[in-house]
């Protein structure tokens, strides 16, 4: 997704479950067919704690080889399958990432920019999509709801800064 970042065009790359919409990964890059996306790739294992089984994405050239490069196995059984032809009315298509990138275009509109690629409201971003905002599509659950990652009380962001900030 293209968002500016100190008004410099940049791209959001965003990876989410297919099932339960949870928002496992991203990374702003400064180009889009060529920026190299493994980084997002091995944050995305280490998140989930397996690599995918599929991966459905665009047909940028860069997913392809960050797919061979950070999950090839010499075991087919063991490498990800990656859809790039994709159709809107075809059988596999990218319909809920183009929802995602929507509610984050509808925020970062009336941002206008923002002021540093690492920024916390991506992050803060994030934790509201996964944890806080029901969703239609997963029948009025959070993506965490329906990934099996409770958060109890009726603040739930107040719940999250509470679980965040005890020590360890």
């Amino acid at each position: 997704m293209y968002l500016k970042v100190k008004g410099n065009p940049k791209w959001l790359y965003a990876m989410i479950d297919d099932e339960t919409r949870f928002w496992i990964a991203m990374q702003v890059g400064d180009k889009k067919w060529t920026e190299d996306v493994r980084p997002l790739w091995r944050e995305s294992r280490e998140v989930a704690g397996k690599q995918p089984k599929t991966l459905i994405t665009d047909g940028a050239r860069n997913f392809g080889i960050a797919n061979k490069k950070e999950y090839y196995s010499r075991y087919s059984a063991k490498t990800t399958t990656h859809i790039k032809d994709i159709a809107f009315n075809g059988r596999y298509h990218n319909n809920k990432m183009k929802r995602f990138n929507g509610e984050l275009r509808d925020r970062q509109k009336v941002m206008r920019s923002l002021k540093r690629e690492d920024s916390p409201i991506l992050t803060g971003m994030q934790i509201h999509h996964n944890f806080v905002r029901p969703h239609t599509g997963l029948n009025g659950e959070t993506p965490a709801d329906r990934a099996g990652i409770k958060v109890e009380g009726e603040n739930k962001w107040l719940t999250l800064i509470q679980n965040a900030s005890r020590e360890k």
